[in-house]
């Protein structure tokens, strides 16, 4: 069961297309997230990938998702690479609508299913990746540079299109 307080109801946020201008607070978000952030560039290496989406509260992005597809033995499958909401906007369900939105986009990419890496001990990212219905496959030792844990976890995305509307991606990102 979903604990997350709702969105603000002043239908001032919204899920949509990350822009070049968005980039400097995306990298903000990211550093107060992640002990290991990426590098600013990467996030403009990403800027044409359709699952590259930003959470905007009024005119201030609070997260973002990164995910995109991969083509795979004949077969395509998805990847969420980062997602991230700022750290005084947590608990308001932007991990979520993000989250259902990638998968939404990664779907819409032929992807069949998606995988994504967890940091050992994010429980509240665990949870969300488990009521989304993902699974531990499995745990690669020493995966982040401090020498921590992750757990690949996967999902199949035949069944997307008929549940999204349970996770919120019905709704914004044109």
């Amino acid at each position: 069961m979903t604990t997350t307080a709702p969105l603000p109801d002043d239908g001032r946020s919204r899920i949509r297309p990350a822009e070049r201008a968005d980039l400097l607070a995306i990298y903000r978000i990211e550093k107060a997230s992640f002990p290991q952030p990426w590098p600013y560039e990467v996030f403009d290496r990403f800027l044409d990938e359709p699952g590259f989406l930003v959470a905007e509260e009024g005119d201030a992005v609070v997260g973002y998702v990164v995910a995109d597809v991969v083509p795979n033995h004949g077969r395509a499958f998805g990847h969420v690479k980062d997602l991230a909401v700022h750290p005084e906007r947590r608990g308001h369900g932007y991990g979520r609508r993000l989250l259902a939105h990638a998968l939404t986009r990664l779907a819409e990419g032929d992807a069949t299913s998606v995988k994504l890496e967890v940091r050992e001990g994010n429980d509240a990212a665990i949870h969300l990746y488990e009521d989304f219905g993902f699974q531990t496959l499995r745990r690669v030792g020493g995966y982040y540079e401090d020498g921590t844990d992750a757990f690949v976890m996967v999902r199949g995305l035949d069944d997307w299109g008929r549940r999204d509307r349970d996770y919120g991606a019905t709704d914004d990102a044109d």
